[in-house]
């Protein structure tokens, strides 16, 4: 595992005394020589580190940008709760910026999400309500709109699916600190599908910095995955920031490869990674491999922390 010159500059933005806003973003971009190795010289794979973000994950992006353009349109003040749907991490950064905030949280979330995601949510004292496992992240869709339109005027649902916050925050943080990390020399961005916000925002700052830049979205195998935060579009809920037609390719991960991956990773760059980690550098390596030449960065949404109960941890690779 390698920094990339030019996110050096992260240290230095982030000094002693700043706020959980200010934590947020500019985060490290790392070369993966180790697990990329036998491709061309002229191949070049990256991943942005996002567990580096204060909560642990690439949602604190979203999050704060949802929260910060609700307090301007006068949408989200103490008066409120802050109500949304979530598999996990959009949770957490919720529960810390809203708590730090003075703000109540209620939080929707499948049954099946990671013993350590529910702990850290409980943690922070917000309030959290579980739907249904086997209907994943579209029953805790369906829940949190139920409890909305029953109660509208006592909450805030910031709609992570639909609103354009979410896209913007990437436009305005990801795709620019890739393309300045880079120095332009992003080639392919490779990116999960969950609300689909990290491929919409930075795929559009990308393309307008150059429009020969390839986007392939990555997205589980099929409806019955164990991939927490990403969905299978052409069977679940599609979110409202969603255009299909975007990306210029969209790959199928099996589960099994991303857990294969992850242990790859623990045992080769000596990084714990999560399983949509996982996924996104299994997608990122089958795009390296297909090419002579090129710079390809994905993101990590999160590092293995919040996985170490699963028992894919335990399995030897040469068995995957």
């Amino acid at each position: 595992m390698t920094l990339l010159k030019g996110s050096g500059g992260v240290a230095s933005t982030r000094a002693l005394g700043q706020t959980i806003d200010s934590l947020v973003g500019n985060t490290p971009l790392l070369q993966l020589p180790l697990i990329s190795g036998g491709l061309p010289n002229t191949v070049e794979v990256y991943a942005k580190a996002e567990w580096t973000n204060p909560s642990g994950s690439v949602k604190d992006r979203p999050a704060l940008s949802i929260v910060q353009q609700a307090e301007s349109d006068g949408l989200l003040h103490p008066g409120k709760i802050l109500l949304d749907s979530t598999s996990g991490n959009m949770g957490i950064a919720y529960a810390m910026m809203g708590t730090a905030r003075g703000y109540k949280v209620t939080l929707v979330i499948p049954a099946n999400a990671s013993p350590e995601r529910l702990a850290i949510l409980r943690g922070h004292g917000v309030e959290v309500i579980l739907s249904d496992p086997l209907e994943g992240t579209d029953g805790a869709i369906h829940r949190v709109q139920e409890i909305y339109e029953a109660d509208p005027d006592r909450y805030f649902f910031a709609d992570q699916y639909n609103n354009p916050a979410n896209w913007q925050a990437h436009y305005e943080g990801t795709g620019v600190e890739i393309w300045r990390d880079t120095e332009g020399r992003v080639t392919h961005f490779v990116a999960g599908l969950g609300t689909s916000g990290t491929m919409m925002g930075t795929g559009r700052r990308l393309r307008e910095h150059n429009p020969e830049v390839k986007l392939v979205a990555l997205q589980p195998d099929s409806p019955f995955h164990g991939l927490e935060g990403l969905k299978h579009m052409p069977t679940a809920v599609a979110p409202g920031i969603y255009d299909s037609g975007f990306p210029d390719k969209i790959l199928g991960i099996r589960t099994e490869e991303a857990h294969e991956m992850c242990r790859r990773m623990a045992r080769e760059e000596g990084l714990l990674i999560g399983v949509s980690s996982g996924a996104a550098l299994a997608a990122a390596l089958k795009v390296a491999r297909e090419l002579d030449e090129g710079v390809v960065v994905t993101v990590f949404p999160d590092n293995g922390y919040k996985y170490l109960s699963e028992t894919f941890w335990n399995v030897e690779d040469a068995d995957a």
